[in-house]
């Protein structure tokens, strides 16, 4: 498939008329009916203000895109969702392209893969795959873009025993930044395809992914919860757990500040937690054995029980629909107590806090463990993946989540171990995400395959110098 011609002897209006006569779905530009709900990100507190909003209905549609985008100087944003929409800043000059309406799910149960469009969440493909026994490297929040979280990584409910979302996949379909769609896999393509797998979306506009599934139909998983008070005693007894965890159960400790809303039960709401959710792909009886020790420091909450897989997109209780949101993340080598103690000051406090939830999730296993056949994200060399989130609801608010993200940042400073993309959501130069070898790759990836940067990710990667 290749690009529909540009005409550069029409004028920007004749263009842009042109392309919308070109394809299926839709251009919106500022001024149309539909503009802000075109350009909204699920984070509500992110204002894109792009030059145009591309929602294109297929490949054919998006390599129509690219290419009227070179004939007219304008860059290129992909977009699924919109959850880390923040580190794009401005868009002026750019098209924002939403892959939204790009939503074909196929599972093959012979060949344990699926195959997805670029707009397709991840409750999507969970649920679809279910059905034949299969489970995915699905992220913990049931609305997240598949596309977007596994160019960025993939840190999922299983990911310790199986490893990075994007080290599952299989092909990537792709139209570069000349209009052109191809198919890249280990044999075609291959440079761009292990540039894809973890190295975020500056290379082109990703149109579907493949990625191998896996013959998971249940799982141990929940949540225990204590009153924050217990924060110290909790998070260092967790800590030590964790360092006889196998890599069967993948799980994190966070302090949470329910807030008072009153569709929440009473037990929860308007009250702040220290809390422990786990995931083991065990059988009932060793992974009762396993979390013992968690029990033992009896929990006010225990939800821990057998669970079918969809039942892993409800656990991190992530917001069901877009809110405006600021927040940041890190990667720590180590968790001392002098650690707990920083995140504790800020995050751990009884009464209000700016910090909705301050999250700390172990890491190693199969995250650790470096593969001949990975991408570009091969590994994360880090014990440790933090992330702290406020609901940004007024400027006053947002000034005080910032002010706690500085405080956490600086308090964690000595034991941070570098960046992981879908965890971060400021501006920071992504040469803080890779292995100094894996960045220099990904910077000539990037002038073999867009030297004039016409691709946009969130955490972009340039050419090389």
């Amino acid at each position: 498939m290749t690009a529909i011609a540009p005409r550069p002897d029409l004028s920007p209006a004749d263009a842009l008329a042109a392309l919308r006569r070109a394809i299926a779905g839709a251009i919106v530009a500022p001024g149309d009916r539909g503009w802000d709900e075109a350009r909204a990100a699920w984070n509500l507190a992110v204002d894109q203000r792009p030059a145009l909003v591309a929602l294109p209905s297929s490949a054919r549609d998006v390599a129509a895109v690219v290419a009227y985008a070179a004939d007219q100087g304008f860059q290129v944003a992909p977009q699924g969702t919109g959850h880390n929409a923040a580190p794009l800043g401005s868009l002026e000059d750019t098209i924002l392209l939403k892959t939204e309406r790009l939503r074909e799910v196929t599972i093959d149960p012979v060949e344990r893969t699926a195959r997805v469009g670029a707009g397709v969440l991840w409750a999507e493909v969970v649920e679809a795959a279910a059905e034949y026994g299969l489970a995915a490297l699905a992220g913990s929040s049931p609305d997240v873009g598949v596309v977007g979280y596994t160019l960025g990584g993939g840190l999922s409910w299983l990911a310790r025993k199986h490893g990075l979302a994007c080290n599952q996949v299989l092909a990537v379909e792709v139209v570069t930044a000349e209009g052109e769609w191809i198919r890249a896999d280990a044999d075609t393509h291959a440079d761009l395809f292990w540039a894809l797998r973890g190295g975020g979306g500056s290379f082109g506009v990703v149109t579907a992914l493949e990625f191998a599934l896996l013959p998971v139909r249940e799982v141990v998983a929940g949540m225990l919860l204590w009153p924050i008070e217990r924060a110290p005693e909790v998070l260092r007894a967790y800590r030590d757990w964790t360092a006889g965890a196998a890599d069967e159960i993948t799980s994190l400790a966070r302090l949470l500040h329910v807030p008072p809303l009153p569709e929440l039960p009473d037990v929860l709401r308007g009250r702040a937690f220290v809390g422990i959710e786990a995931s083991c792909l065990m059988d009932p009886d060793e992974a009762a054995h396993a979390l013992g020790a968690l029990r033992a420091l009896g929990p006010e909450i225990d939800t821990i029980g057998t669970v079918p897989v969809p039942g892993l997109l409800g656990l991190h209780m992530d917001p069901p629909h877009p809110v405006p949101g600021r927040g940041e993340g890190m990667l720590l080598g180590d968790l001392p107590d002098a650690a707990i103690d920083a995140m504790i000051a800020v995050a751990g406090g009884s009464g209000p806090s700016a910090i909705v939830s301050y999250e700390v999730r172990h890491l190693g296993g199969a995250i650790g463990r470096r593969g001949a056949g990975h991408g570009a994200l091969d590994a994360i060399d880090a014990g440790w993946a933090c992330y702290g989130v406020g609901m940004a609801m007024t400027p006053e608010v947002v000034a005080l989540i910032e002010a706690s993200l500085a405080a956490l940042e600086t308090g964690l400073a000595p034991w941070r171990a570098g960046a992981y993309m879908n965890f971060t959501e400021g501006a920071t130069d992504a040469r803080t995400m890779f292995r100094p070898e894996a960045y220099e790759r990904l910077q000539a990836v990037k002038a073999a395959c867009d030297p004039d940067g016409r691709m946009r990710g969130n955490h972009p990667i340039p050419a090389a110098d």
